[in-house]
């Protein structure tokens, strides 16, 4: 338990102070309206044809902060929040979202390494809730410590590919305000352009604390597995 408490309790707090200051900083940025006018969808139209990209769809879907991008049907998915908004945070997620249709059209190597365990890592996080619980409670009764060494293995997996998302949330980030910095049309000033990466900042710091907890909860379990996380 003190390993536990050592290690994601201050993560925890951590990640529930970055959540409130990038929902904190997107509600404050979605009242500011872009002086071009232009929505979401018109942004990510925009930076889509830019960079020669003619074959993805900008949709609107439900939700709040569930913009996505799905390079499977290659579809750019914004919030309605987002979609219809003229604000400088529709504008600098819409463009976020666009810098990883840009990522797929180039063949960015994390990207494509991202997509590639997609499949393994949505199969291990649906069942490691229950492969870890079992796997402590048979390692407290000195069973076998096989099922727990499974779920480890999940866990690492799952680590790995918050820590691959790093670089391409990043990435998109750049690219996104790189195209925005050099379209006046959309961003007509530079208080606009800082506003919009300070939004993409908080965001980028979601997946960092993400990462940061799927390692810590790597760390607890691995040292239960190896006798060092026992009271």
């Amino acid at each position: 338990m003190g390993v536990y408490l050592a290690l994601i309790i201050p993560v925890l707090l951590l990640s529930m102070f970055v959540q409130w200051r990038f929902r904190n900083k997107f509600s404050r940025y979605a009242e500011m309206q872009l002086s071009s006018g232009l929505s979401g969808k018109e942004v990510a139209e925009r930076m889509l044809h830019d960079n020669g990209i003619y074959d993805v769809k900008v949709m609107s879907t439900e939700g709040q902060l569930t913009d996505h991008y799905n390079p499977t049907d290659r579809t750019v998915n914004l919030s309605t929040d987002v979609y219809y908004s003229r604000s400088v945070a529709a504008a600098a997620v819409a463009a976020h979202e666009c810098g990883h249709a840009v990522q797929h059209a180039k063949s960015y190597t994390w990207l494509n390494l991202r997509s590639t365990m997609v499949p393994v890592v949505s199969i291990s996080s649906n069942l490691l809730q229950w492969v870890l619980l079992i796997g402590v409670m048979l390692l407290v009764f000195s069973v076998t410590p096989i099922v727990l060494a499974i779920g480890v293995v999940g866990l690492a997996l799952v680590t790995v590919f918050s820590i691959i998302t790093l670089p391409v949330e990043f990435d998109a980030s750049n690219r996104a305000l790189t195209w925005l910095k050099n379209n006046q049309g959309v961003m007509q000033t530079r208080e606009e352009n800082i506003q919009a990466k300070d939004a993409l900042w908080w965001a980028a710091m979601t997946y960092v604390v993400a990462a940061v907890g799927a390692l810590a909860n790597l760390l607890y379990y691995a040292s239960m597995l190896f006798g060092r996380g026992r009271d």
